[in-house]
């Protein structure tokens, strides 16, 4: 047997960090048993689709490493609308579904509750089809249903508690529970792995497969992604969005390696691991089912060391969408024509080991393409207290004097100015920092100041002197 597992996304939003997990067990499992990945956008919901979310759900796809061309699809679940009516007529005919024109107030009429499900009212009056008249699934009176589940055992659901659903609606068209199922028959989905919150309705879909003559798939619920109060990650609440990540700098390698720690773990005592190493020692049976924390501040802080990682001239390219600006991407505060690669090429070195993510490249470096820096007043007024200004002098004259224009040269200069008023190196180049790149921390200064050359440091500096004035 071959086999085939489905990720199957709505085109309804953003691309969901959950589902880019999702997507990357599916497609591990099947380069593992040497099987194949279907991508299948469940459309159906025309009211809220729309094709540039379809394309964001390749975009995405393609940027954690499962790129087009390489799985089987995408295909589109409206296409198979005759498929899902033919089996919904099957069903019936075969007296494994019936007619039902109840409304809710019915139900709840004849059961005193708005919160007890349908009780099987018109189970065998015979109703016919026609407008208005739903189709329900004639769920077993007796046993129970037990779903074979790779990650969370055999979990067992008693059929008298699982009331007769519906799989048409009035117009006759197939809700999602039925049109899921004949979707992954047609396709011959051999295995189904997908979030724990569709295990609820795991039961009805076996029994739909069951009766509609066809084995079910072997199942496998991942767990739940919470966030760090534990509720489940939710796009009105919670920053889920892949494409955000990709637009604030994270790399494509530290997302899906934090993606695939979200409830399982590589051997030994280590987390940031080479794609191959997960790729050859995930198991989906030893996924843990309890509900996996999707922690931010561990994503940034597994994105700095990918960055650090990097060759300096690949980080130097993966910076280029913040330096130059993109479709999606701000463009920076200069001109363009203020930019200039080597200088930045200079103190790539310096930015990368400070950087979590690639999108603080631009305050790191701004101060390098700027005719003056953007001042953080804040910081101005922190650093800016009595005797700045005579330190600024001191500083302007001591840096004119300079023979040679390096950073060593400078640190001690600057160190033998501080030391003459008795300070030390750390609050002698304060003032001098803010007033060149306009911030209190950055870039090592007196390499920074090598880069930015001499004429325009003491510009600053004395531009900053008479702000003290």
């Amino acid at each position: 047997m071959t086999v085939r597992v489905r990720f199957a996304p709505s085109p309804t939003g953003m691309f969901h960090v959950g589902g880019a997990r999702s997507a990357l067990q599916n497609w591990i499992y099947a380069r593992q048993q040497g099987g194949v990945f279907v991508l299948r956008i469940e459309d159906t919901d025309a009211a809220r689709n729309k094709p540039e979310w379809t394309e964001g759900i390749l975009s995405a796809l393609d940027w954690i490493g499962i790129s087009r061309g390489s799985y089987e699809g995408p295909y589109f679940q409206s296409e198979n609308a005759g498929e899902h009516r033919a089996a919904a007529a099957r069903l019936y005919e075969s007296g494994r579904a019936y007619y039902c024109d109840c409304t809710r107030e019915d139900v709840q009429a004849r059961t005193g509750s708005q919160y007890q499900g349908y009780d099987g009212y018109h189970r065998d009056r015979g109703l016919g089809p026609g407008p208005g008249h739903a189709l329900r699934f004639r769920t077993p009176d007796e046993g129970a249903t037990v779903v074979v589940d790779l990650i969370r055992g055999e979990p067992t659901f008693e059929n008298k508690l699982i009331e007769d659903f519906v799989i048409a609606r009035g117009d006759g068209s197939p809700v999602f529970l039925l049109a899921n199922v004949v979707d992954d028959m047609t396709m011959g989905i051999t295995h189904v792995i997908r979030a724990e919150e569709h295990l609820p309705n795991t039961p009805k879909q076996q029994l739909l497969w069951e009766a509609l003559g066809v084995k079910p798939p072997i199942w496998a619920h991942v767990p739940v992604v919470v966030n760090e109060k534990r509720q489940k990650l939710s796009k009105r609440r919670d920053k889920v969005a892949l494409e955000a990540y990709r637009e604030e700098g994270y790399l494509a390698g530290a997302m899906r390696n934090y993606l695939m720690l979200l409830g399982w773990a590589p051997s030994g005592d280590r987390e940031i691991v080479p794609w191959s190493v997960i790729e050859d020692e995930f198991r989906l049976d030893e996924v843990n089912p309890s509900p996996a924390f999707f922690d931010e501040k561990k994503l940034r802080a597994f994105n700095g060391e990918y960055i650090r990682a990097l060759p300096v001239a690949d980080f130097v390219d993966a910076c280029q969408p913040w330096l130059t600006g993109t479709e999606t991407i701000a463009p920076p505060p200069w001109q363009p024509e203020e930019f200039d690669a080597d200088a930045f090429a200079a103190v790539a070195p310096l930015a990368q080991t400070r950087i979590a993510v690639l999108s603080e490249i631009v305050s790191n470096v701004d101060f390098l393409f700027l005719a003056s820096p953007l001042i953080d007043e804040a910081a101005w007024t922190k650093t800016m207290k009595d005797g700045s200004a005579e330190l600024l002098d001191d500083a302007v004259a001591a840096f004119e004097a300079l023979e040679s224009w390096d950073a060593e040269s400078l640190k001690s200069t600057l160190e033998a100015v501080g030391a003459e008023r008795g300070l030390k190196l750390g609050k002698t180049q304060a003032p001098v920092r803010v007033a060149v790149t306009g911030r209190t921390v950055g870039l090592p200064l007196f390499e920074s100041l090598e880069v930015l050359g001499r004429e325009r440091t003491l510009t600053r500096i004395r531009a900053a002197r008479l702000r003290l004035v």
